[in-house]
């Protein structure tokens, strides 16, 4: 680290779990966020902001006056552009020192793959059961740690997910590859807090895993209802009859 890092990250390197290590494996990582708006935005804003080496963002959609209502750094002036493009210049803007990359397409099972082989995280911000159980087999394929949240009325959810733990469950443990939740916001609407208190809890455990500090939320689905106070966590554990990750299906 330079001494303009060492002032930037000053609040992070303090941290006795951080120190100066745990910064610069932060600087070193690359990261893959599949999906552009409400989750999207708030992991990304802030681990830009921690100053992640690498920062890959996936959308193929373009920016709505729907999208405004949550996705805070879309403006009135951007409707119809590309979501990753106008995050991406809107992240380079607060930390231009860092490597951001705008993956304007819709990823394919191949090219999330190939991705994820050259990532250390992945963050699922997407909001289809078909892109997440894509993004769930590349994780096992490459694996590589998914963080997966999820956010609809005003419900939402997170999880870890990690090939690297022989006891971990994956995506498809929990949920059927059979269901569909196209739409979800579209069709039942969404409280726009929900999206920030969700997305900000994926980064930081995207930073605890590049980091190697705390403990995770892998074997756990912590539910949010911002109607609420505080969060309830409930244990998952692996299926031994997942078709995908089960034992007659492992590698």
């Amino acid at each position: 680290m330079n001494d303009q890092e060492l002032l930037r990250y000053a609040r992070h390197v303090l941290l006795n779990e951080v120190d100066i290590d745990g910064q610069e494996r932060v600087l070193a990582s690359r990261v893959l966020v599949l999906g552009c708006g409400g989750l999207g935005h708030a992991a990304a804003a802030y681990l830009a902001a921690a100053g992640v080496g690498t920062l890959y963002l996936a959308d193929d959609d373009v920016v709505e006056e729907t999208n405004l209502q949550r996705q805070i750094l879309f403006a009135p002036a951007e409707l119809g552009l590309p979501k990753a493009q106008v995050l991406a210049a809107r992240l380079a803007q607060q930390n231009p020192d860092i490597g951001i990359v705008p993956l304007v397409e819709r990823l394919d099972q191949a090219r999330i793959t190939a991705l994820l082989a050259q990532c250390d995280v992945v963050l699922d911000c997407s909001d289809n059961f078909a892109t997440r159980h894509a993004i769930n087999r590349a994780s096992l394929a490459t694996r590589t740690p998914l963080v997966m949240g999820a956010a609809t009325r005003f419900e939402g959810q997170l999880s870890v997910f990690d090939p690297r733990q022989a006891d971990s469950p994956c995506y498809a443990c929990l949920f059927d590859q059979g269901q569909a939740d196209d739409g979800a916001c579209a069709l039942f609407g969404v409280f726009s807090p929900l999206v920030g208190m969700v997305g900000t809890a994926q980064a930081a455990e995207a930073l605890k895993i590049i980091m190697d500090i705390g403990r995770s939320a892998c074997g756990q689905l912590v539910l949010f209802n911002a109607l609420e106070a505080g969060t309830q966590t409930w244990g998952l554990n692996k299926n031994a009859h997942c078709p995908v990750c089960g034992a007659k299906h492992a590698s």
